[in-house]
């Protein structure tokens, strides 16, 4: 039995960083660990997702105004997006692409919940939201169940709860 009074060996102590460079390397396992099925990989994908959501519902976003003073959106395959943007760097690079960067971008701080909760219900048709569009690190949120509220989802008849968020 070890000082420990179990049979855990006791890790070893350094005085000086000196000792700790000389100190031996302990050895990487030769087996490299298995691939997770495809099962398991969708189901961290699930869980990524639902962890990117709700941080996205918590988060305040930038979301501009068009000439008219409505929410900026885009249409794209019968789903109008509402641009948003994490902050006025990712807006100034969506106005540079867009040649846009000479005219004044009006916008507006939303919480991500009420733009999914309240402000997509309102659009005309399928709707959801676009974050950082164009980008690299560009995110969308569908109008699907567990995403935006049931009464306006677009599902293709498959039900998925996404990691515990109390959806279907």
């Amino acid at each position: 039995m070890n000082e420990n009074g179990d049979e855990t060996p006791k890790p070893q102590q350094f005085a000086r960083l000196a000792e700790l460079a000389d100190a031996p390397i302990p050895e990487a396992p030769l087996s490299p660990e298995p691939e997770p099925e495809s099962a398991d990989v969708l189901t961290v994908a699930r869980r990524e997702f639902a962890r990117l959501l709700g941080e996205f519902r918590r988060t305040a976003v930038l979301v501009p105004f068009d000439d008219g003073g409505s929410l900026w959106t885009a249409d794209f395959n019968g789903v109008r997006w509402i641009c948003a943007f994490s902050d006025e760097e990712a807006l100034a690079r969506f106005a540079v692409a867009r040649g846009d960067a000479g005219r004044e971008w009006t916008y507006r701080t939303i919480l991500g919940a009420r733009l999914l909760d309240v402000m997509v219900p309102l659009l005309p048709g399928p709707g959801g939201v676009a974050l950082d569009a164009g980008s690299a690190d560009g995110m969308v949120f569908p109008p699907v169940a567990g995403i935006v509220p049931d009464e306006v989802a677009v599902d293709l008849g498959e039900t998925v709860d996404l990691g515990g968020t109390g959806t279907r």
